[in-house]
Protein backbone atom coordinates (compact mmCIF):
# COMPACT_ATOMS: atom_id res chain seq x y z
CA UNK A 1 0.00 0.00 0.00
CA UNK A 2 2.39 2.76 -1.11
CA UNK A 3 1.56 6.08 -1.72
CA UNK A 4 3.23 9.22 -3.12
CA UNK A 5 3.95 12.02 -1.20
CA UNK A 6 3.82 14.68 -3.49
CA UNK A 7 7.54 14.77 -4.22
CA UNK A 8 8.44 17.14 -6.52
CA UNK A 9 10.96 14.56 -8.51
CA UNK A 10 10.32 11.91 -11.37
CA UNK A 11 9.84 8.42 -9.45
CA UNK A 12 11.71 7.55 -12.71
CA UNK A 13 14.88 9.80 -11.88
CA UNK A 14 16.54 8.61 -9.08
CA UNK A 15 19.47 10.58 -6.70
CA UNK A 16 22.81 8.95 -6.45
CA UNK A 17 21.94 8.23 -2.99
CA UNK A 18 19.04 5.65 -3.62
CA UNK A 19 19.74 2.59 -5.82
CA UNK A 20 16.40 1.49 -7.52
CA UNK A 21 18.33 -2.03 -7.91
CA UNK A 22 18.71 -2.61 -4.03
CA UNK A 23 16.35 -0.37 -2.90
CA UNK A 24 19.20 0.66 -0.61
CA UNK A 25 18.77 4.65 0.63
CA UNK A 26 22.58 5.98 1.95
CA UNK A 27 23.45 8.35 3.84
CA UNK A 28 24.28 11.75 2.07
CA UNK A 29 27.12 12.31 4.62
CA UNK A 30 30.17 11.14 3.95
CA UNK A 31 31.58 7.60 5.66
CA UNK A 32 32.53 8.17 9.80
CA UNK A 33 35.67 6.13 10.39
CA UNK A 34 35.12 4.11 13.29
CA UNK A 35 37.73 2.28 15.83
CA UNK A 36 38.56 -0.77 14.94
CA UNK A 37 40.19 -2.05 17.99
CA UNK A 38 37.89 -5.17 18.92
CA UNK A 39 39.19 -4.90 22.61
CA UNK A 40 38.17 -1.03 22.86
CA UNK A 41 35.72 -0.45 25.89
CA UNK A 42 33.06 2.36 25.66
CA UNK A 43 34.82 4.06 28.87
CA UNK A 44 37.85 3.98 27.13
CA UNK A 45 36.57 5.36 24.01
CA UNK A 46 35.34 8.31 25.67
CA UNK A 47 38.00 9.51 27.41
CA UNK A 48 40.32 9.06 24.57
CA UNK A 49 39.06 12.32 22.98
CA UNK A 50 41.15 15.26 24.14
CA UNK A 51 39.52 18.51 24.69
CA UNK A 52 39.41 21.73 27.07
CA UNK A 53 36.23 21.33 28.46
CA UNK A 54 36.33 22.72 32.16
CA UNK A 55 32.64 21.80 33.46
CA UNK A 56 31.22 18.57 32.87
CA UNK A 57 28.24 17.81 35.46
CA UNK A 58 26.43 20.78 37.02
CA UNK A 59 23.29 20.10 39.17
CA UNK A 60 20.93 22.67 38.29
CA UNK A 61 19.20 23.38 41.50
CA UNK A 62 22.75 23.79 43.88
CA UNK A 63 24.86 24.61 41.45
CA UNK A 64 27.40 21.62 42.38
CA UNK A 65 29.72 20.59 39.52
CA UNK A 66 31.45 18.03 38.77
CA UNK A 67 34.78 19.09 36.62
CA UNK A 68 36.56 17.28 33.40
CA UNK A 69 39.74 16.52 35.51
CA UNK A 70 38.03 14.83 38.21
CA UNK A 71 35.29 13.27 35.69
CA UNK A 72 37.15 9.98 35.58
CA UNK A 73 38.94 9.67 38.45
CA UNK A 74 35.58 9.54 39.98
CA UNK A 75 34.09 6.61 37.32
CA UNK A 76 37.30 4.91 38.36
CA UNK A 77 36.82 5.08 42.08
CA UNK A 78 33.34 4.08 41.94
CA UNK A 79 34.11 1.06 39.69
CA UNK A 80 37.09 0.00 42.46
CA UNK A 81 34.15 0.12 44.87
CA UNK A 82 31.92 -2.19 43.08
CA UNK A 83 34.87 -3.98 42.20
CA UNK A 84 35.66 -4.29 46.07
CA UNK A 85 31.68 -4.97 46.76
CA UNK A 86 32.24 -8.45 44.77
CA UNK A 87 30.81 -6.57 41.36
CA UNK A 88 32.11 -8.56 38.27
CA UNK A 89 32.75 -8.75 34.67
CA UNK A 90 29.10 -9.34 33.38
CA UNK A 91 27.21 -9.00 36.14
CA UNK A 92 23.84 -7.24 35.57
CA UNK A 93 23.36 -3.36 38.07
CA UNK A 94 19.94 -1.80 37.65
CA UNK A 95 19.95 2.08 37.70
CA UNK A 96 16.36 3.01 39.35
CA UNK A 97 17.72 6.52 39.39
CA UNK A 98 16.13 9.95 38.11
CA UNK A 99 18.77 12.59 36.84
CA UNK A 100 21.75 13.66 38.66
CA UNK A 101 25.60 14.52 38.10
CA UNK A 102 26.34 11.47 39.64
CA UNK A 103 23.83 9.37 37.44
CA UNK A 104 27.11 9.22 34.83
CA UNK A 105 29.41 8.39 37.06
CA UNK A 106 27.47 5.48 37.78
CA UNK A 107 26.90 4.30 34.70
CA UNK A 108 30.38 4.64 32.95
CA UNK A 109 31.88 2.91 36.51
CA UNK A 110 29.73 -0.11 35.88
CA UNK A 111 30.73 -0.43 31.93
CA UNK A 112 34.26 0.45 33.19
CA UNK A 113 34.33 -3.41 35.58
CA UNK A 114 32.87 -4.94 32.27
CA UNK A 115 29.38 -5.21 34.28
CA UNK A 116 26.70 -4.05 32.29
CA UNK A 117 23.95 -1.43 32.71
CA UNK A 118 20.39 -2.01 32.80
CA UNK A 119 18.05 1.25 33.70
CA UNK A 120 14.79 1.86 34.45
CA UNK A 121 12.17 4.46 35.04
CA UNK A 122 12.52 5.33 39.41
CA UNK A 123 8.72 5.91 39.09
CA UNK A 124 8.02 1.83 37.90
CA UNK A 125 5.86 0.33 39.74
CA UNK A 126 6.84 -2.59 42.36
CA UNK A 127 5.75 -5.21 39.66
CA UNK A 128 7.85 -3.87 36.70
CA UNK A 129 11.11 -3.12 38.99
CA UNK A 130 10.83 -7.37 40.05
CA UNK A 131 10.40 -8.02 36.05
CA UNK A 132 13.03 -6.73 34.86
CA UNK A 133 15.29 -7.42 37.99
CA UNK A 134 14.27 -11.15 37.17
CA UNK A 135 14.59 -10.95 33.31
CA UNK A 136 18.50 -9.27 33.41
CA UNK A 137 19.58 -11.40 36.36
CA UNK A 138 20.13 -8.15 38.63
CA UNK A 139 22.69 -8.33 41.41
CA UNK A 140 22.56 -4.64 42.29
CA UNK A 141 20.58 -1.79 42.15
CA UNK A 142 21.15 2.22 42.56
CA UNK A 143 17.99 4.24 43.24
CA UNK A 144 16.53 6.91 45.55
CA UNK A 145 15.70 6.68 49.00
CA UNK A 146 11.91 6.51 48.94
CA UNK A 147 12.83 3.69 45.94
CA UNK A 148 14.43 1.11 48.65
CA UNK A 149 11.26 -0.38 50.33
CA UNK A 150 10.11 -1.03 46.30
CA UNK A 151 13.36 -3.62 46.19
CA UNK A 152 13.69 -4.94 49.83
CA UNK A 153 11.66 -8.36 48.57
CA UNK A 154 14.05 -8.61 45.54
CA UNK A 155 16.85 -9.88 47.62
CA UNK A 156 19.59 -8.00 46.01
CA UNK A 157 21.81 -5.63 47.22
CA UNK A 158 20.74 -1.54 47.06
CA UNK A 159 23.23 1.53 46.97
CA UNK A 160 20.90 5.21 47.51
CA UNK A 161 22.19 7.69 45.19
CA UNK A 162 21.76 12.12 46.15
CA UNK A 163 20.89 14.82 43.96
CA UNK A 164 24.04 16.99 44.19
CA UNK A 165 27.26 16.74 46.75
CA UNK A 166 25.11 18.09 49.80
CA UNK A 167 23.44 15.19 50.23
CA UNK A 168 26.81 13.44 50.86
CA UNK A 169 26.42 14.19 54.09
CA UNK A 170 23.42 12.53 54.78
CA UNK A 171 23.61 9.04 56.89
CA UNK A 172 21.73 6.92 54.08
CA UNK A 173 23.97 8.16 51.58
CA UNK A 174 27.15 6.71 53.24
CA UNK A 175 27.64 3.62 50.75
CA UNK A 176 27.85 5.71 47.99
CA UNK A 177 29.84 8.13 49.68
CA UNK A 178 32.13 5.05 50.25
CA UNK A 179 32.11 4.32 46.71
CA UNK A 180 32.82 8.41 44.92
CA UNK A 181 35.92 8.20 47.87
CA UNK A 182 37.42 4.92 47.25
CA UNK A 183 41.07 4.90 46.99
CA UNK A 184 41.16 0.95 46.21
CA UNK A 185 42.65 0.75 42.83
CA UNK A 186 41.86 -2.02 40.29
CA UNK A 187 44.60 -5.19 40.65
CA UNK A 188 43.91 -5.58 37.28
CA UNK A 189 40.95 -4.69 34.89
CA UNK A 190 38.88 -7.17 32.67
CA UNK A 191 39.45 -7.34 28.98
CA UNK A 192 36.60 -5.75 27.68
CA UNK A 193 35.54 -6.48 23.89
CA UNK A 194 33.22 -3.74 21.42
CA UNK A 195 31.35 -6.99 21.19
CA UNK A 196 30.80 -7.32 24.74
CA UNK A 197 27.29 -6.29 26.34
CA UNK A 198 27.11 -2.83 28.12
CA UNK A 199 23.86 -2.03 28.54
CA UNK A 200 20.08 -3.95 28.46
CA UNK A 201 17.30 -1.03 27.99
CA UNK A 202 13.83 -1.63 27.65
CA UNK A 203 11.49 -1.11 24.64
CA UNK A 204 8.20 -1.97 23.13
CA UNK A 205 9.92 -2.25 19.95
CA UNK A 206 7.57 -3.00 17.15
CA UNK A 207 4.81 -5.09 18.76
CA UNK A 208 4.24 -6.81 21.77
CA UNK A 209 5.13 -6.22 25.10
CA UNK A 210 8.60 -3.91 26.85
CA UNK A 211 11.37 -6.32 25.60
CA UNK A 212 15.27 -5.84 26.63
CA UNK A 213 17.31 -4.27 23.78
CA UNK A 214 21.05 -5.47 24.56
CA UNK A 215 23.66 -3.14 23.30
CA UNK A 216 27.26 -3.87 23.09
CA UNK A 217 29.99 -1.39 23.78
CA UNK A 218 30.65 -1.30 19.71
CA UNK A 219 27.16 0.11 19.30
CA UNK A 220 27.02 2.93 21.93
CA UNK A 221 30.62 3.73 20.34
CA UNK A 222 28.84 4.27 17.27
CA UNK A 223 25.93 6.26 18.57
CA UNK A 224 28.42 8.52 19.91
CA UNK A 225 30.76 8.85 16.51
CA UNK A 226 27.63 8.55 14.40
CA UNK A 227 25.00 10.70 16.33
CA UNK A 228 26.87 13.09 19.19
CA UNK A 229 29.93 13.93 17.67
CA UNK A 230 29.05 14.13 14.07
CA UNK A 231 25.62 16.60 14.56
CA UNK A 232 28.47 18.73 16.71
CA UNK A 233 30.85 18.59 13.65
CA UNK A 234 28.33 20.19 11.47
CA UNK A 235 28.20 23.14 13.53
CA UNK A 236 30.55 26.15 12.91
CA UNK A 237 32.07 27.32 16.39
CA UNK A 238 33.70 25.33 19.32
CA UNK A 239 31.60 22.79 20.94
CA UNK A 240 33.33 23.48 24.49
CA UNK A 241 30.98 26.56 24.66
CA UNK A 242 27.99 24.79 24.29
CA UNK A 243 26.15 23.85 27.35
CA UNK A 244 23.29 21.37 27.39
CA UNK A 245 20.21 21.57 29.57
CA UNK A 246 19.48 17.61 30.51
CA UNK A 247 16.04 17.11 31.42
CA UNK A 248 15.51 14.27 29.15
CA UNK A 249 15.52 11.39 31.76
CA UNK A 250 18.60 9.38 31.72
CA UNK A 251 17.17 5.94 31.54
CA UNK A 252 15.92 6.65 27.88
CA UNK A 253 18.03 5.94 25.20
CA UNK A 254 17.55 9.88 24.03
CA UNK A 255 18.82 11.21 27.39
CA UNK A 256 21.21 8.57 27.84
CA UNK A 257 23.02 9.19 24.80
CA UNK A 258 23.56 12.90 25.29
CA UNK A 259 24.08 13.65 28.49
CA UNK A 260 25.31 10.18 30.09
CA UNK A 261 27.77 9.52 27.24
CA UNK A 262 28.56 11.03 24.09
CA UNK A 263 28.98 14.82 24.97
CA UNK A 264 31.46 13.85 27.84
CA UNK A 265 33.66 12.84 24.86
CA UNK A 266 33.41 16.58 23.45
CA UNK A 267 34.02 18.71 26.79
CA UNK A 268 30.66 19.95 26.46
CA UNK A 269 28.39 21.26 29.94
CA UNK A 270 25.70 19.18 30.61
CA UNK A 271 23.65 21.44 33.26
CA UNK A 272 21.14 18.31 34.86
CA UNK A 273 17.50 18.69 36.21
CA UNK A 274 15.91 16.62 38.21
CA UNK A 275 12.55 16.41 36.69
CA UNK A 276 11.05 18.92 34.00
CA UNK A 277 9.57 22.18 35.21
CA UNK A 278 8.97 25.39 32.39
CA UNK A 279 9.74 28.26 35.15
CA UNK A 280 12.79 26.07 36.32
CA UNK A 281 13.45 25.98 33.08
CA UNK A 282 13.75 29.33 32.16
CA UNK A 283 15.81 30.09 35.54
CA UNK A 284 18.05 27.00 34.48
CA UNK A 285 18.71 28.87 30.91
CA UNK A 286 19.47 31.79 32.18
CA UNK A 287 21.46 31.40 35.08
CA UNK A 288 23.96 28.88 33.37
CA UNK A 289 23.77 30.58 29.67
CA UNK A 290 22.16 27.44 28.06
CA UNK A 291 23.00 26.73 24.49
CA UNK A 292 21.36 23.79 23.62
CA UNK A 293 18.03 22.49 24.66
CA UNK A 294 17.19 18.35 23.48
CA UNK A 295 13.35 17.87 24.16
CA UNK A 296 10.47 16.33 23.57
CA UNK A 297 7.24 17.30 21.74
CA UNK A 298 5.59 18.23 25.19
CA UNK A 299 8.09 19.82 26.22
CA UNK A 300 8.16 22.13 23.27
CA UNK A 301 4.94 22.81 23.51
CA UNK A 302 5.65 24.33 27.29
CA UNK A 303 8.38 26.18 26.06
CA UNK A 304 6.37 28.20 23.39
CA UNK A 305 3.81 28.89 25.81
CA UNK A 306 5.95 30.19 28.30
CA UNK A 307 7.56 32.18 25.69
CA UNK A 308 4.79 34.01 24.89
CA UNK A 309 4.95 35.63 28.53
CA UNK A 310 9.23 36.21 28.56
CA UNK A 311 10.57 39.41 28.92
CA UNK A 312 13.82 40.43 26.96
CA UNK A 313 16.13 38.70 29.05
CA UNK A 314 15.01 35.31 29.52
CA UNK A 315 16.50 32.61 26.30
CA UNK A 316 19.09 35.11 25.08
CA UNK A 317 21.85 32.35 25.91
CA UNK A 318 19.49 29.71 23.37
CA UNK A 319 21.14 28.34 20.05
CA UNK A 320 19.62 25.83 19.27
CA UNK A 321 16.59 23.41 20.31
CA UNK A 322 16.25 19.43 18.62
CA UNK A 323 13.28 17.34 19.23
CA UNK A 324 12.82 13.89 19.42
CA UNK A 325 11.40 10.73 20.38
CA UNK A 326 7.57 11.27 18.85
CA UNK A 327 6.48 13.02 16.47
CA UNK A 328 5.39 16.55 15.80
CA UNK A 329 2.56 18.60 13.98
CA UNK A 330 4.20 21.59 11.35
CA UNK A 331 1.54 23.94 13.25
CA UNK A 332 3.24 23.47 16.44
CA UNK A 333 6.89 23.70 14.55
CA UNK A 334 5.67 27.10 13.05
CA UNK A 335 4.78 28.30 16.47
CA UNK A 336 8.51 27.64 17.80
CA UNK A 337 9.61 29.44 15.08
CA UNK A 338 7.35 32.33 15.37
CA UNK A 339 8.20 32.39 18.78
CA UNK A 340 12.00 32.02 19.13
CA UNK A 341 13.03 33.61 15.41
CA UNK A 342 16.93 33.39 16.22
CA UNK A 343 16.83 29.80 17.60
CA UNK A 344 17.72 26.35 15.24
CA UNK A 345 15.54 24.12 15.20
CA UNK A 346 15.97 20.53 14.40
CA UNK A 347 14.21 17.13 14.69
CA UNK A 348 15.68 13.61 14.79
CA UNK A 349 15.00 10.06 14.26
CA UNK A 350 16.16 7.20 16.37
CA UNK A 351 14.88 3.74 18.41
CA UNK A 352 16.26 2.19 21.76
CA UNK A 353 16.55 -0.70 19.08
CA UNK A 354 19.14 1.41 17.06
CA UNK A 355 21.11 3.10 20.33
CA UNK A 356 19.10 6.44 19.35
CA UNK A 357 21.47 6.20 15.46
CA UNK A 358 19.26 7.05 12.58
CA UNK A 359 18.47 10.41 10.97
CA UNK A 360 19.07 14.22 12.43
CA UNK A 361 18.24 17.13 11.13
CA UNK A 362 20.57 20.10 9.74
CA UNK A 363 20.01 23.86 9.03
CA UNK A 364 22.32 26.27 6.54
CA UNK A 365 21.39 29.60 5.58
CA UNK A 366 20.57 28.31 2.10
CA UNK A 367 18.40 25.63 3.06
CA UNK A 368 16.07 24.71 5.65
CA UNK A 369 13.93 21.50 6.44
CA UNK A 370 12.09 22.26 9.25
CA UNK A 371 9.31 19.02 9.42
CA UNK A 372 11.20 16.20 7.98
CA UNK A 373 12.67 14.48 10.58
CA UNK A 374 16.65 14.33 8.45
CA UNK A 375 18.89 13.18 6.67
CA UNK A 376 20.55 9.34 7.25
CA UNK A 377 23.24 9.48 9.63
CA UNK A 378 27.02 8.30 8.43
CA UNK A 379 27.60 4.69 7.71
CA UNK A 380 23.24 3.89 8.08
CA UNK A 381 21.49 2.45 5.01
CA UNK A 382 17.53 2.53 4.81
CA UNK A 383 15.21 0.84 2.68
CA UNK A 384 11.10 1.79 2.74
CA UNK A 385 9.24 -1.17 2.01
CA UNK A 386 5.68 -1.60 0.56
CA UNK A 387 4.13 -3.10 4.05
CA UNK A 388 1.82 -5.82 1.97
CA UNK A 389 3.77 -6.75 -1.00
CA UNK A 390 7.63 -6.45 0.50
CA UNK A 391 8.46 -4.21 -2.68
CA UNK A 392 11.40 -1.61 -2.81
CA UNK A 393 9.87 2.40 -2.88
CA UNK A 394 11.55 4.70 -4.35
CA UNK A 395 11.55 8.71 -3.06
CA UNK A 396 8.12 10.56 -2.51
CA UNK A 397 6.43 7.01 -1.61
CA UNK A 398 5.82 6.23 1.86
CA UNK A 399 5.89 2.09 2.83
CA UNK A 400 7.88 0.79 6.47
CA UNK A 401 11.29 1.74 7.18
CA UNK A 402 13.66 -0.45 8.00
CA UNK A 403 17.56 0.39 9.40
CA UNK A 404 20.77 -1.49 9.15
CA UNK A 405 24.71 -0.17 10.51
CA UNK A 406 26.82 -0.39 13.01
CA UNK A 407 24.30 0.92 15.98
CA UNK A 408 21.72 -1.93 15.50
CA UNK A 409 21.43 -3.65 19.13
CA UNK A 410 22.58 -7.35 19.47
CA UNK A 411 19.12 -8.44 20.15
CA UNK A 412 16.14 -8.95 21.94
CA UNK A 413 17.40 -10.40 25.64
CA UNK A 414 15.97 -13.72 25.87
CA UNK A 415 14.20 -13.59 22.80
CA UNK A 416 15.36 -14.78 19.66
CA UNK A 417 11.74 -15.76 18.02
CA UNK A 418 11.80 -11.89 18.56
CA UNK A 419 15.05 -11.02 17.75
CA UNK A 420 14.30 -13.04 14.16
CA UNK A 421 11.21 -11.36 13.08
CA UNK A 422 12.65 -7.70 13.97
CA UNK A 423 16.20 -8.07 12.47
CA UNK A 424 16.01 -10.10 9.10
CA UNK A 425 19.04 -12.52 8.23
CA UNK A 426 20.14 -9.12 5.93
CA UNK A 427 21.01 -7.24 9.25
CA UNK A 428 17.72 -4.79 8.39
CA UNK A 429 16.07 -3.53 11.58
CA UNK A 430 11.77 -3.52 11.32
CA UNK A 431 11.08 -0.52 12.56
CA UNK A 432 7.73 -0.46 12.15
CA UNK A 433 7.48 3.29 10.98
CA UNK A 434 5.73 5.03 7.85
CA UNK A 435 8.14 7.03 6.03
CA UNK A 436 9.13 8.48 2.69
CA UNK A 437 12.38 10.26 1.81
CA UNK A 438 11.47 13.27 0.25
CA UNK A 439 13.97 14.67 -3.54
CA UNK A 440 16.49 15.99 -0.86
CA UNK A 441 17.13 13.00 0.95
CA UNK A 442 14.98 14.22 3.94
CA UNK A 443 12.86 11.52 5.68
CA UNK A 444 9.24 12.35 7.02
CA UNK A 445 7.72 10.32 9.19
CA UNK A 446 4.04 9.93 7.81
CA UNK A 447 2.45 7.09 10.22
CA UNK A 448 3.89 3.85 12.26
CA UNK A 449 2.60 -0.07 11.98
CA UNK A 450 3.18 -0.43 15.42
CA UNK A 451 0.43 0.06 18.05
CA UNK A 452 3.16 1.52 20.86
CA UNK A 453 1.49 4.61 22.81
CA UNK A 454 3.85 8.13 22.91
CA UNK A 455 2.59 9.78 25.75
CA UNK A 456 5.13 12.79 26.43
CA UNK A 457 7.55 10.90 24.27
CA UNK A 458 7.82 7.97 26.85
CA UNK A 459 6.88 4.49 25.17
CA UNK A 460 3.94 2.56 26.41
CA UNK A 461 3.16 -1.01 25.13
CA UNK A 462 -0.79 -1.44 24.75
CA UNK A 463 0.08 -5.28 25.90
CA UNK A 464 1.51 -4.22 29.06
CA UNK A 465 -1.83 -2.43 30.08
CA UNK A 466 -3.57 -4.94 28.81
CA UNK A 467 -1.84 -7.81 30.87
CA UNK A 468 -2.36 -5.46 33.97
CA UNK A 469 -6.24 -5.03 33.52
CA UNK A 470 -7.51 -8.31 32.45
CA UNK A 471 -6.04 -9.86 36.39
CA UNK A 472 -9.13 -7.53 37.33
CA UNK A 473 -11.87 -10.18 38.67
CA UNK A 474 -15.00 -8.48 36.96
CA UNK A 475 -12.73 -8.17 33.59
CA UNK A 476 -13.52 -10.38 30.64
CA UNK A 477 -11.28 -8.70 27.60
CA UNK A 478 -9.81 -5.74 27.44
CA UNK A 479 -7.66 -4.01 24.79
CA UNK A 480 -5.78 -0.89 24.80
CA UNK A 481 -5.11 2.09 21.87
CA UNK A 482 -4.13 5.48 21.48
CA UNK A 483 -6.00 8.87 21.49
CA UNK A 484 -4.04 11.87 20.23
CA UNK A 485 -4.13 14.20 22.82
CA UNK A 486 -3.24 18.32 22.16
CA UNK A 487 -0.76 18.62 25.52
CA UNK A 488 0.72 14.90 25.54
CA UNK A 489 0.95 13.59 22.29
CA UNK A 490 -1.06 10.53 22.73
CA UNK A 491 -2.60 8.45 25.82
CA UNK A 492 -3.71 5.20 26.26
CA UNK A 493 -7.16 4.18 26.08
CA UNK A 494 -8.77 1.55 27.26
CA UNK A 495 -11.83 -0.78 26.04
CA UNK A 496 -13.54 -2.94 28.48
CA UNK A 497 -15.61 -5.92 28.98
CA UNK A 498 -17.39 -6.55 31.73
CA UNK A 499 -18.75 -9.36 33.50
CA UNK A 500 -22.60 -9.86 33.72
CA UNK A 501 -23.63 -7.80 36.39
CA UNK A 502 -20.75 -5.57 36.62
CA UNK A 503 -21.06 -2.18 37.95
CA UNK A 504 -17.32 -1.22 37.55
CA UNK A 505 -17.09 2.72 36.91
CA UNK A 506 -13.96 3.98 34.16
CA UNK A 507 -12.95 5.60 37.62
CA UNK A 508 -12.34 2.09 38.92
CA UNK A 509 -10.37 0.77 36.12
CA UNK A 510 -8.38 3.71 35.79
CA UNK A 511 -7.72 3.33 39.59
CA UNK A 512 -6.50 -0.24 39.35
CA UNK A 513 -4.07 0.28 36.36
CA UNK A 514 -2.69 3.35 38.29
CA UNK A 515 -1.95 1.11 41.52
CA UNK A 516 0.48 -1.23 39.43
CA UNK A 517 2.52 0.76 37.03
CA UNK A 518 4.47 3.98 36.43
CA UNK A 519 2.25 7.32 36.35
CA UNK A 520 2.99 8.27 32.61
CA UNK A 521 1.89 4.67 31.98
CA UNK A 522 -1.77 5.26 33.56
CA UNK A 523 -4.88 4.68 31.67
CA UNK A 524 -6.20 7.99 30.86
CA UNK A 525 -9.63 7.23 29.64
CA UNK A 526 -12.31 4.16 29.82
CA UNK A 527 -14.90 2.91 27.16
CA UNK A 528 -17.27 -0.03 28.49
CA UNK A 529 -18.36 -2.61 25.40
CA UNK A 530 -19.28 -6.12 24.79
CA UNK A 531 -16.82 -7.30 23.19
CA UNK A 532 -13.28 -6.53 21.36
CA UNK A 533 -12.75 -6.52 17.42
CA UNK A 534 -10.62 -9.45 16.99
CA UNK A 535 -9.19 -11.17 13.61
CA UNK A 536 -9.64 -14.55 12.72
CA UNK A 537 -6.30 -15.43 14.46
CA UNK A 538 -7.39 -13.26 17.68
CA UNK A 539 -5.29 -10.45 17.43
CA UNK A 540 -6.99 -7.04 17.90
CA UNK A 541 -8.38 -4.68 15.95
CA UNK A 542 -6.42 -1.71 17.05
CA UNK A 543 -7.55 0.29 13.95
CA UNK A 544 -10.82 -0.34 14.43
CA UNK A 545 -10.49 1.23 18.28
CA UNK A 546 -9.18 4.26 16.60
CA UNK A 547 -11.87 4.97 14.31
CA UNK A 548 -14.12 4.70 17.38
CA UNK A 549 -12.17 7.12 18.90
CA UNK A 550 -12.10 9.61 16.05
CA UNK A 551 -15.76 9.45 15.76
CA UNK A 552 -16.38 10.04 19.34
CA UNK A 553 -13.74 11.84 21.34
Amino acid sequence: MATNANCEMPLTHHPHWFSPKSGIYHSKHAPVDLPNDPFLDLVSFIFSHRHNGVSALVDSSSGCSISYPKLLPLVKSVASGLHRMGVSQGDVVLLLLPNSIYYPIVFLAVLYIGAIVTPLNPLSSVYEIRRQVSECGVSLAFTVPENEKKLEPLGISVIAVPENEKGLKDGCFSCFCDLISCDFDLPKRPVIKQDDTAGILYSSGTTGVSKGVVLSHKNLVAMVELFVRFEASQYEGSCLRNVYLAVLPMFHVYGLSLFAVGLLSLGSTVVVMRKFDIDEVVRVIDEYKVTHFPVVPPMLTALIKRAKGVNGGEFQSLVQVSSGAAPLSMGVINEFIRAFPNVDFIQGYGMTESTAVGTRGFNTEKFRNYSSIGLLAPNMEAKVVDWNTGAFLPPGSSGELRLRGPSIMTGYLNNEEVTMSTIDKDGWLHTGDVVYFDHDGYLHISDRLKDIIKYKGFQIAPADLEAVLILHPEVVDVAVTRAMDEETGEIPVAFVVRKVGSVLSPKHIMDFVAEQVAPYKKVRKVFFTDKIPRSATGKILRKQLRNYLTSNL
